[in-house]
């Protein structure tokens, strides 16, 4: 590389800070002390941030990508310290501020979105006083800040936010909290704004609005935004350029359409393998994996810290540390710390991993001629109807649906669709209204699970969106699994411990924590532990309600072929609730489209992915961040107005049209619309005929 192009690029001045600089890390390198040792999480870390410039931060979690933002912001905990490099933000060294200017610095020039919202909230203060304070600190006076912050919690899409400035946190769902917290930091129209996982509790529609107004922020005041997400579309569609964070070192950095399009590391070509594609599904391809798992907290590592996992290492590898090659790739300069970079993309595929079925030897299973190939699960008009404040609120409203035997029953909807509502009516954990009736294999189950025997209990399993909410804190690994494997699948002695050990190595789950207590686990660490405990029996239908969320991509395909390999041995059925949409479409074969409680369309996933289907469906796609490759198409989105309407007064006639679209007029608003027959088992809920909805929407697409 010429001494001009490096002029041209800051990053290849590791020395100093740059005029430019939104955030400048230089040889960053931070330890904790644990035991009476100092163990480094971040090591000899160097990237810039430019001024009104989206930098993407991803890998793993445990990589150090939060510890990154932490030490921007010098919020790191008492046992961490920068043992060398420095940090500016915004032209000012953080480490030489006094803490008055510090001070200024966060409440300014520097706001930070964090992962766990519930934490970052007051639980003894209303949602109206935290954000207005937001407002206050950026200098409104009172009355000013209360009109900013309403209009800022209908920026980031929440309905009725005159209700919620009243509420308190824990009322909340965690997206709601989510959106909160985002209004808070983008109340000063900071110069570096820091997300930390910020769209992780949305649904699309909302991540996609949410995405806009963080893009618009960044247009009308120059704002940077260091963006930290283990969703690499979502990377793709709002960085300009990304690095790549293993095992606290940065292996590969340069532009989104360098490092996802042409990577030259092998664990960023890991990562991106890990992705379902568009167009292919559980059954046409198996997702690729990184075998292993992220090197102990600190652990003295010698050649490569990613040889370990490598498919490509060699005795170079394990003895040599590679040095950061850099060049000139075709978008701009590209760095990847690999002796072998320009190998990367001949990295050889994972080899398919022992199945659970294979592991357990058959002592549990179900042999597949046993599987009956009749319907697995019947729900015959379920509603559900809670008491908010003395009224009536229809969270699930006459729902039909079946389930059949090895089938994947994908449920999609925004937040307060019904979805988890629906998920707990078909385990048993709410009892529907009268008149709903419910099927195990053709045989009647009682509504509620206190009434079910223990064959039907251990048959209907359900891993939740929270794990926290299903996992005792007090317990360890070992005794939650093991617990469920004595209740649900009545295994004692050697078989009870083979079984445990295979449970975790099926849900990569590493056996050095089987030991720890959950409350010592990351996010996605208890998601697992969550979906070891699930199928610890012989489950014939497992409800998974965002069960890969909190999850890296790489542990996420991982539970993903673990899911397909159950399915394909034993014949188990899935209701799979999710907001990734590209995640829905790779394991689901049907999909049912949720809306304030109405189902609003049904169908094999091919037939409602590629239409025609319901304008709510069309929007729910549309907001999809794309993914591909050199290129990131921008598809024109369709955009709802309004807000969801609140199940407590659902409009009459078609429940979606206050804010469709495609309205009609009268017979929207006047008219429930009957389902019509789009063929093979698809159903839509709309008064549009289907052959004209496929018309529309094939010219949406065409223009």
């Amino acid at each position: 590389m010429s001494a001009a192009s490096r002029r041209a690029h800051p990053a290849y001045e590791p020395a100093s800070f740059a005029e430019d600089d939104a955030l400048a890390v230089l040889g960053l390198t931070v330890a904790y002390r644990v035991r009476g040792r100092d163990r480094e999480v971040l090591h000899d870390v160097t990237f810039r941030v430019r001024r009104g410039e989206a930098y993407g931060l991803v890998g793993e979690s445990g990589c150090g990508k939060s510890t990154v933002a932490l030490a921007a912001l010098a919020y790191l905990a008492r046992n961490g310290r920068i043992k060398a490099g420095r940090i500016a933000v915004a032209g000012n060294d953080v480490a030489s501020l006094a803490p008055d200017a510090l001070r200024s610095l966060r409440a300014r020039t520097v706001s930070m979105v964090y992962q766990d919202p519930s934490r970052a909230l007051n639980p003894s203060l209303t949602i109206g006083r935290q954000v207005s304070e937001a407002f206050e600190v950026a200098g409104d006076s009172r009355s000013d800040a209360h009109a900013h912050a309403l209009a800022m919690l209908r920026r980031v899409r929440i309905a009725a936010p005159e209700r919620v400035m009243s509420c308190y946190p824990h009322q909340l769902s965690g997206g709601m909290q989510q959106r909160v917290v985002i209004a808070m930091a983008l109340a000063s129209k900071p110069a570096l704004l820091i997300l930390d996982e910020p769209t992780t509790g949305l649904d699309a529609t909302v991540e996609a609005e949410v995405l806009d107004l963080v893009a618009k922020l960044r247009e009308e005041s120059g704002t940077a935004v260091l963006f930290i997400s283990h969703n690499l579309a979502v990377i793709g569609r709002m960085c300009s350029r990304v690095g790549v964070l293993y095992a606290g070192r940065l292996v590969e950095e340069g532009t989104v359409e360098d490092v996802f399009g042409a990577p030259r590391h092998p664990y960023t070509v890991g990562l991106l393998r890990c992705l379902p594609k568009a167009g292919r599904s559980k059954d046409s391809e198996r997702l690729d994996t990184i075998a292993g798992s992220l090197p102990p907290l600190g652990a003295a590592v010698s050649g490569c810290v990613f040889a370990a996992r490598c498919r490509l290492a060699d005795d170079r590898c394990r003895s040599e540390t590679p040095p950061p090659h850099r060049f000139n790739a075709e978008h701009g300069p590209q760095m990847a710390r690999c002796h072998y970079h320009e190998q990367a993309a001949s990295l050889p595929r994972a080899a398919a991993e022992p199945s659970l079925g294979e592991a357990m030897s058959g002592e549990t299973m179900r042999a597949p001629h046993d599987i009956p190939a009749s319907l697995a699960l019947h729900a015959a008009h379920l509603s559900k109807t809670f008491d908010a404040s003395g009224v009536p609120m229809r969270a699930v409203d006459d729902v039909s649906l079946d389930l059949a035997a090895g089938e994947t029953l994908g449920l999609v909807g925004e937040s307060g669709s019904g979805k988890t509502t629906l998920a707990k009516l078909l385990v048993g954990l709410v009892a529907p209204d009268r008149g709903g009736t419910l099927e195990l294999d053709g045989k009647p189950l009682p509504a509620h699970v206190a009434r079910r025997d223990d064959e039907q209990v251990k048959s209907l399993q359900i891993v939740f969106q929270n794990p926290d909410s299903a996992l005792n804190r007090a317990h360890s690994v070992k005794r939650l699994i093991g617990r469920a494997l004595s209740k649900l699948g009545a295994l004692r002695g050697p078989a009870h411990g083979a079984r445990l050990a295979t449970l975790a190595q099926a849900v990569r789950l590493p056996s050095r924590y089987l030991d720890a207590r959950t409350r010592q686990l990351s996010g996605g660490l208890k998601q697992r532990v969550a979906i070891a405990r699930a199928f610890a029996g012989d489950p014939r239908v497992v409800v998974c309600d965002e069960p890969t969320s909190a999850l890296d991509v790489s542990v996420q395909a991982a539970i993903l072929n673990l899911l397909a390999d159950l399915q394909r041995e034993r014949g188990v059925s899935y209701v799979f609730i999710s907001h990734d949409l590209h995640v829905v479409r790779y394991v689901a074969d049907r999909i049912a489209v949720l809306y304030v409680g109405r189902l609003l369309e049904i169908g094999p996933a091919r037939a409602v992915f590629d239409g025609p289907h319901h304008p709510y469906t069309e929007a729910l796609l549309s907001a999809m961040p794309t993914f591909g490759g050199h290129t990131l198409p921008s598809k024109e989105r369709i955009r709802l107005t309004g807000d969801p309407p609140s199940a407590t007064a659902p409009p009459t006639g078609c429940v979606f049209h206050t804010r469709c679209p495609r309205k009609l007029g009268a017979v929207c608003e006047q008219l429930d619309p009957p389902f019509s027959d789009a063929g093979e088992g698809h159903r839509i809920r709309c008064h549009i005929p289907v052959i004209e909805l496929r018309t529309l929407q094939r010219e949406t697409q065409i223009a």
